[in-house]
């Protein structure tokens, strides 16, 4: 148990150090499969009872992973740039397949998660047996006891059973748990061929070259990684000589002294236009045959708008 925990530490502090989007997912996959065994090991309780197993053993598949799922939309900051963009400009300068790429890539990525989940629950077929031993028809069993009837089949998951339906028993979950595994691989196939589906329309309608798309990816992570970075500094700073004019002295250690020193922040705040043109859903564009790679781009080379304009092109192609 303590190894199972360890591991799934592990795996969340490559998730959140991961910059690619397949090793992105790749770890999210693995850290559900480790969830999903020790929920099976320590939380998974088939209740045995008719009416309340078939719910129980749903919810079992079911609510973690719309849970995941959510959580899945809610960590994609594409979700919280579309509130962004719908709050502050709507989504008129979008064009439909604009939008449907947009949804598209949030619930693809947020579906990673909740589909491993379910992959994993049918492959182990525990909660799906819970669901539906008490509907197997006992007339499909060779020679079952018509006195016993939905009662004593849904008990078969907990193996509460008299001596001689035994054989039946294990019957009855050989053939559940082989439905459950042959939903659990159709839907790897089916997810399979989706991914791959997705990954040649991608590249087929990208405007960008291979080497293009790469400096684009490259682009966009350097930039966030140092907005990010100096923006820490910056509001040091300027949390500093905010503190400094109420008390009139600010306790600074040494690494702080030089940020100020070396970076001294002159005229205050960005104003808010400045935030709102950088803020929002960000699809390719180009400027006079010039590309644009982000909001922040676009904005320090003076481009106003969001949408295709004239003297600009919109590329359907989302930034990863």
């Amino acid at each position: 148990m303590a190894a199972l925990i360890a591991e799934n530490f592990r795996f969340l502090s490559l998730f959140f150090k991961s910059k690619d989007v397949m090793i992105f997912n790749g770890l999210v996959a693995l850290g559900t499969v480790g969830s999903e065994e020790l929920f099976s090991v320590v939380a998974f309780n088939c209740p045995c009872s008719p009416a309340r197993n078939y719910i129980y053993g749903l919810a079992a598949i079911g609510v973690p992973a719309l849970a995941l799922f959510l959580i899945g939309v809610i960590w994609n900051n594409h979700t919280w740039n579309l509130v962004a963009e719908c709050h502050k400009r709507g989504t008129k300068n979008f064009s439909a397949a604009a939008t449907f790429l947009l949804f598209g890539s949030i619930m693809g990525r947020a579906a990673v998660a909740p589909v491993t989940w379910s992959v994993i629950s049918l492959l182990r077929g525990e909660a799906y047996i819970c669901a539906l031993s008490e509907f197997v028809r006992p007339s499909s069993l060779d020679k079952f006891p018509a006195e016993y009837g939905a009662e004593v089949l849904a008990r078969f998951p907990c193996k509460d059973v008299p001596a001689n339906l035994t054989k039946f028993r294990d019957e009855v979950t050989r053939r559940l748990r082989y439905e459950s595994q042959l939903f659990g691989w159709l839907l790897i196939g089916i997810v399979a061929v989706l991914v791959f589906l997705t990954k040649c329309l991608k590249h087929c309608c990208s405007p960008l070259s291979y080497r293009q798309e790469a400096y684009w990816a490259q682009y966009r992570s350097n930039e966030d990684k140092l907005f990010r970075r100096t923006a820490e500094v910056h509001s040091r700073i300027l949390a500093a000589k905010n503190v400094k004019h109420f008390f009139g002295f600010v306790a600074l250690d040494k690494e702080e002294k030089e940020l100020v020193q070396e970076f001294p922040v002159e005229g205050g705040v960005q104003p808010s236009p400045q935030w709102n043109a950088i803020t929002g859903v960000y699809i390719y564009r180009e400027n006079k045959g010039f590309p644009l790679y982000s909001r922040l781009h676009k904005w320090a080379k003076g481009v106003e708008g969001n949408g295709p304009s004239p003297e600009g092109h919109e590329m359907l192609f989302l930034a990863s």
